[in-house]
């Protein structure tokens, strides 16, 4: 005997719940998105789905996990989707909800705000050419492998590599006034790439950069990010500055390699924190060695650099700033970069996709601050 269609009807509710939209992340039941589910007396389910924007890039997807979590419904012998389009109005209550304020709220920075629980990791390099943005694509798909929810912003406006080195060659999708930024990978990435066309450069000047910024961290879905990551451009120069004042609780990682001339120039990168107050979290050596056939090593940058950013920066901010790790030179790292698959997914087992994972594994486990939290302890009565 079939189950009662009251039954059936709240089991394919129950189903449509499981399913996420792709950008958002969350139930399409819950978004607002399913104006209607029938099921007819052939068994065969019709869905009314509305989409946030016409020409929904993900439509395909949503369409694919649909009708897989509808059609397991014992009962349901076919599935029939027809999509349609919010209203304007719909949007913008979408856009309160997502934001968690009224109709009327302005857009702020998540990130800054007194109850936030993400770190802010800002990858910072005092010269270019020292794989900043590899360093940057790595550290998020390691985090994001290791179940923390991650997003990167490629704060480099001129020098932009985050979306190819990720594999994000998808669009944002605007909400009303928000940004649904791409996701590769499992981790979220807006970068000024994505706006322009081709491969057109950015000439752009200080306040058009901050107010760049100041979009990508505010008008941006980010979710509830445990991590995020500002791949920022070489030297101390607006961005850098701009983000001091619109995330001072960000803190720095320093990326150098052994090179002498590279490590007193990242060395003004990291003292910038004595001006902007923000801390340093630590200094990565990069292409530190390379591995040559009979197992020894070749330091083709020479030896020490890392190590000597750490000490130095160390007695100028006056606390200690260790040398999270030495990633060695290898060519697969650039390889994958180019394809799109970040090292440590690409090739693990590799001696770089290693050490990349042990600076993932510290970041992660990194206790948070107490400063500023209440603890919840009450005074003892007399």
């Amino acid at each position: 005997m079939s189950a009662p269609v009251s039954t059936v009807e709240d089991a394919i509710q129950a189903a449509l719940a499981t399913v996420n939209d792709p950008e958002i992340r969350r139930p399409i039941t819950e978004l607002g998105m399913v104006r209607s589910a029938t099921i007819g007396a052939s068994g065969v389910v019709r869905v009314e789905l509305l989409l946030t924007v016409a020409g929904c890039p993900l439509k395909d997807k949503l369409r694919t996990d649909i009708t897989a979590a509808v059609a397991a419904v014992p009962g349901v012998t076919g599935v029939e989707i027809d999509f349609g389009v919010m209203t304007p109005e719909q949007r913008q209550s979408l856009q309160s909800q997502l934001r968690g304020g009224g109709a009327t709220a302005e857009p702020v920075i998540p990130f800054a705000q007194p109850g936030s629980r993400t770190r802010v990791y800002a990858v910072a390099s005092g010269k270019g050419g020292v794989g900043k943005s590899s360093v940057t694509v790595n550290l998020a798909a390691a985090l994001a492998a290791r179940g923390l929810s991650v997003g990167v912003v490629d704060a480099d406006i001129y020098g932009h590599s985050v979306p190819r080195m990720l594999g994000a060659d998808g669009r944002p999708t605007r909400v009303e006034d928000m940004i649904m930024p791409p996701q590769s990978h499992g981790v979220k990435v807006i970068s000024i790439g994505m706006f322009t066309s081709g491969n057109a450069a950015v000439v752009w000047r200080g306040p058009m950069l901050h107010r760049a910024l100041q979009q990508f961290l505010a008008d941006v879905y980010w979710g509830d990010l445990d991590v995020l990551l500002l791949d920022l451009p070489p030297g101390t120069g607006d961005v850098a500055i701009s983000l001091a004042q619109l995330l001072p609780n960000s803190e720095i990682l320093i990326v150098t390699t052994p090179q002498t001339a590279a490590a007193e120039v990242a060395e003004r990168a990291g003292a910038i924190a004595l001006q902007t107050h923000q801390r340093v979290v630590g200094v990565i050596e990069n292409m530190s060695w390379l591995e040559l056939p009979d197992g020894s090593r070749m330091e083709i940058f020479g030896a020490g650099g890392g190590a000597a950013v750490a000490e130095s920066l160390s007695r100028t901010i006056g606390a200690q700033v260790p040398l999270l790790g030495q990633i060695p030179l290898d060519t697969r790292v650039r390889e994958a970069g180019d394809a799109g698959n970040p090292v440590v997914l690409a090739e693990p087992e590799s001696p770089a996709a290693q050490a990349l994972g042990t600076i993932a594994d510290r970041l992660a486990l990194r206790r948070e601050s107490l400063l500023g939290k209440p603890l919840g302890l009450k005074p003892a009565g007399r």
